[in-house]
C-alpha cells in the first residue's frame, strides 16, 4: 500500500532507475523535429521520459521553464528553438537525473554556438526554494534535534523570500512533459499555483501530461508501480482543465489529445493530453468605448471570466478583456473582430466598466455622438463600367 507521503521517494527512485538504464515502459510514444535531435547526444534520447511535444509550441527569445526536466532533451530542443536571445531553466528534484543532463552542458554549448540552459534543483510544486542552497546550508548545520528541523524551515523561508529559485512573473511559458501527475495529491493546488507565479502576464503554460476518463481505482492508487509509472496520480481529463482554471489561468484549450489510449487499466483509458493555458486577465475594468464582435461558428460562446460573446452582434468589453481578446499572441484573436473607438478616450480619463455578462454595444457609442459623418464611394477605388468586376 502507498501513503501519500511516499510517493514522492517511490517517484524518486523509479526515475533514479530511468537514469542509469533505460526504462521502455515509462515512455508514451512521441514524434519530435529530427532536426533539433540531431545535435542531442544519444543517451540524453534513450533517457528521456515523456508523453507528448510542448517543445513545439515555443518561440523564438523565449525565457522557458522546464517542470521535471529529466535528461535535459527538452531543454536542449529548446536551447535551439529560443536561440542565444531566449533562456531555458529545466527544474528537477532527481540528482541522477541532474547529473545526466549537465554532463553534456559543454558539449551542447559547443555546439549551439552560445550557452542559455541551466538545471536546476528544486521540486516542481515550490519552485520558489533552491534546493542546492539547501544542501550546501545542511552540510553546515545538520539537523539533529527539534530545534534543528525549526532552524531548516526558517531557513527554508528565507531562501524562498531573499533568493528564490525562480522569481516572480520572470517567465514567458512553463512547459512539462508527463510529470505533473508525479505530485503528490495534496500538493497538486500548490503545483497549478506555482506555475502561475513564475509566469509573466501574457505568459503560458504548455503541459503534456496523462490523463484518465474515468478516476483511478482505490487499488490503483495504492499500487507503487502504477504511481511512478504515470498512471495512479494521473488528472481525470475535465478535472485537468479545471485546474489550471482555478489557479487564474485564461483561455485554456486542449492542443492536442492521444487518439487511442496509451494504457488500459481495469476499463480505464489512459492517454496523453498537450493543454495551454494564458496568464493575465486581471486589471482593473475601464470603459473605452471598444466593441468586439465573434465571427462564429458558434451562436455565442463563453469565456473565462463569464462573458458571453453572441456570434456577429457588437459586444461591449473593458478596455482589459478587449486587450485579451484582441492580443496576437493570444488565445482568442483569430475568432474576434476588434472595433476600437473612432476617437480614443485616454486610460487617465477612462471611467469604470460596469461588467456584464452579456452587453451589446450600440454602434453610436463606439462612433460617438458627434458622428454625422456622410461619404461617397470613390470613383478610382470601384470597378470601371467597361471591366469585369
Amino acid at each position: 500500500m502507498v501513503a501519500n507521503y511516499e510517493v514522492e521517494s517511490i517517484v524518486l527512485d523509479r526515475y533514479k532507475q530511468g537514469a542509469k538504464e533505460v526504462q521502455p515502459s515509462l515512455c508514451c510514444p512521441t514524434s519530435y523535429n529530427k532536426q533539433y535531435l540531431e545535435k542531442i547526444p544519444q543517451e540524453i534520447i534513450e533517457k528521456d521520459y515523456g508523453c507528448g511535444d510542448p517543445t513545439r509550441y515555443v518561440k523564438s527569445g523565449e525565457t522557458v521553464v522546464d517542470l521535471g526536466s529529466g535528461a535535459g532533451k527538452h531543454c536542449y530542443i529548446l536551447a535551439q528553438i529560443v536561440g542565444e536571445q531566449g533562456e531555458v531553466i529545466g527544474v528537477d528534484f532527481n540528482d541522477e537525473m541532474l547529473s545526466l543532463a549537465r554532463k553534456y552542458q559543454d558539449e551542447m554549448t559547443a555546439k549551439l554556438g552560445y550557452q542559455n540552459t541551466k538545471f536546476v534543483k528544486g521540486k516542481i510544486q515550490d519552485l520558489a526554494l533552491d534546493l542546492d542552497s539547501v544542501q550546501q546550508w545542511l552540510t553546515q548545520n545538520p539537523v539533529q534535534s527539534i530545534d534543528g528541523i525549526s532552524a531548516l524551515e526558517a531557513e527554508c523561508d528565507r531562501l524562498r523570500q531573499e533568493n528564490p529559485l525562480i522569481t516572480d512573473h520572470s517567465v514567458d511559458v512553463v512547459i512539462s512533459n508527463c510529470v505533473l501527475n508525479l505530485v503528490r495529491p495534496q500538493d497538486k493546488k500548490q503545483l497549478f499555483q506555482e506555475i502561475y507565479r513564475v509566469l509573466k502576464k501574457g505568459g503560458r503554460a504548455v503541459i503534456s501530461d496523462i490523463v484518465c476518463d474515468e478516476n483511478p481505482t482505490p487499488e490503483m492508487i495504492q499500487d507503487p508501480e502504477l504511481w511512478s509509472g504515470c498512471i495512479s496520480g494521473a488528472f481525470r481529463e475535465d478535472t485537468f482543465l479545471e485546474m489550471f482554471e482555478q489557479a487564474g489561468f485564461y483561455g485554456i484549450e486542449i492542443l492536442a489529445r492521444q487518439p487511442e489510449p496509451w494504457q488500459v487499466v481495469e476499463g480505464i483509458e489512459f492517454r496523453s493530453v498537450t493543454v495551454q493555458a494564458f496568464k493575465g486577465k486581471e486589471g482593473p475594468c475601464l470603459e473605452r468605448k471598444q466593441a468586439v464582435i465573434y465571427k462564429g461558428p458558434w451562436k455565442q460562446v463563453v469565456d473565462d471570466d463569464g462573458h458571453t460573446l453572441c456570434r456577429g452582434q457588437r459586444m461591449a468589453v473593458c478596455d482589459q478583456t478587449f486587450n485579451l481578446y484582441t492580443d496576437a499572441n493570444g488565445p482568442y484573436a483569430e475568432n474576434i473582430l476588434a472595433l476600437s473607438p473612432y476617437q480614443e478616450i485616454p486610460l487617465e480619463d477612462a471611467t469604470n466598466f460596469n461588467c456584464k455578462p452579456k452587453a451589446t454595444r450600440n454602434p453610436k457609442e463606439t462612433k460617438g455622438t458627434d458622428y454625422h459623418l456622410t461619404t461617397t464611394p470613390d470613383s478610382d477605388s470601384c470597378c470601371d463600367p467597361s471591366e469585369c468586376c
